[in-house]
């Protein structure tokens, strides 16, 4: 019976942190809701203690990639998308200092923005350009530098950038 004390108590930690993690984002949204972004804009953050140009959403949100997602898909879902969210929008958002390419990919998420061919996504915990993301769970940040995404022989992504 102890045993299953422990697991009951584990999992009501577990809800208590998915909860407050959800909610320090400043906004209240549900697992596996998406971002929407009518624009892609460069702001200088810092990132593992250097002062970095880094791109945001609209609302100034650090934009982020996922490592093992291909170019036309996204292996985001369920509880890492409610972490994540996916940035979607109807058309290529507008850019401001971007020399990179902005495009709309149709995946499982809808319409999710990416970046040089990488999908983005922002991170529940951070806050209006500050970025607390880095290297979590396999999400790195956007930089205008972000190299073009390719595919070796093996159907493996590489990534630069970052």
């Amino acid at each position: 019976t102890s045993t299953a004390i422990v697991g009951i108590g584990v999992a009501a930690a577990a809800g208590v942190g998915a909860f407050v993690v959800a909610g320090s984002h400043g906004t209240s949204r549900a697992a596996g809701a998406t971002v929407s972004s009518g624009s892609v804009r460069t702001a200088s953050a810092t990132v593992g203690g250097k002062n970095e140009t880094i791109l945001t959403d609209a609302r100034g949100m650090p934009l982020y990639y996922y490592a093992p997602d291909r170019p036309d898909r996204s292996l985001v879902s369920g509880a890492l998308a409610g972490l994540w969210p996916p940035v979607i929008s109807a058309a290529a958002p507008a850019s401001t200092g971007l020399t990179g390419t902005l495009s709309v990919v149709h995946d499982s998420h809808g319409s999710q923005v990416a970046y040089n061919g990488h999908l983005l996504y922002t991170f529940v915990r951070d806050r209006q350009d500050v970025v607390t993301g880095q290297g979590v769970q396999n999400f790195f940040v956007a930089t205008p530098t972000l190299s073009s995404s390719s595919h070796t022989s093996a159907g493996t992504t590489m990534y630069g950038g970052y």
